[in-house]
């Protein structure tokens, strides 16, 4: 894994298994990067709109817009659907983009709550899968900016931040992208191994 700037992450932890679930030991460098991350990623998936009136509509999330965020970013966290039929992919969009955003957005709120427990802290099931959830939203943002649409354009970007100046913000952005990667690996490895115990 490429360490970060100096002062942030120089020794990144990881989700671990162990008798009491899954756990992290995060510094405060590193709660705050995460934490700033998925607060950014939230703001990214509140369009500003107001609740629906009507009780069916705010119900099931239906009532949204019919045409993908202008944001590419924001676009890949809520993709098109029906792809080769335009009107089918309009009322795709209508029926789940707000309900899809607010599930997104509550995933990012409740994987951050819990970098606010103090020393090494368990996630129960659901906060592991809002975790999961979370860091690969982060990270399709990240890849975005990035222009990453592949695991080889990954490698080809970290290479090539590597040669430039550690002050450029596409090395920084790099090297973050790498850590949740990083990260959220030990957290499938974690979750895997739990899994496989309690199957035996």
């Amino acid at each position: 894994m490429g360490h970060l700037r100096e002062g942030l992450l120089t020794v990144a932890r990881r989700f671990e298994s162990t008798r009491r679930g899954v756990t992290a030991t995060l510094d405060d460098d590193e709660r705050a990067l995460l934490a700033g991350l998925l607060a950014e990623v939230a703001e990214l998936l509140d369009d500003g709109s107001t609740p629906s009136a009507d009780p069916l509509e705010a119900l099931v999330g239906i009532g949204g817009p019919t045409t993908p965020p202008a944001d590419p970013a924001v676009a890949r966290l809520l993709p098109q659907g029906a792809k080769d039929d335009p009107d089918a992919a309009r009322e795709f969009r209508r029926l789940t983009e707000k309900g899809l955003r607010a599930r997104k957005r509550e995933a990012l709120e409740r994987a951050r709550a819990t970098l606010a427990r103090p020393g090494a802290f368990v996630l129960d099931p659901d906060e592991a899968h809002a975790w999961l959830v979370s860091l690969t939203d982060v990270r399709l943002v990240l890849a975005e900016r990035l222009g990453l649409r592949a695991d080889d354009d990954a490698e080809l970007v970290l290479a090539e931040a590597a040669s430039r100046d550690p002050e450029d913000p596409r090395v920084w952005m790099a090297s973050v992208y790498d850590f949740l990667t990083w990260l959220q690996e030990s957290l499938v490895s974690a979750l895997t191994s739990r899994r496989g115990r309690a199957a035996r």
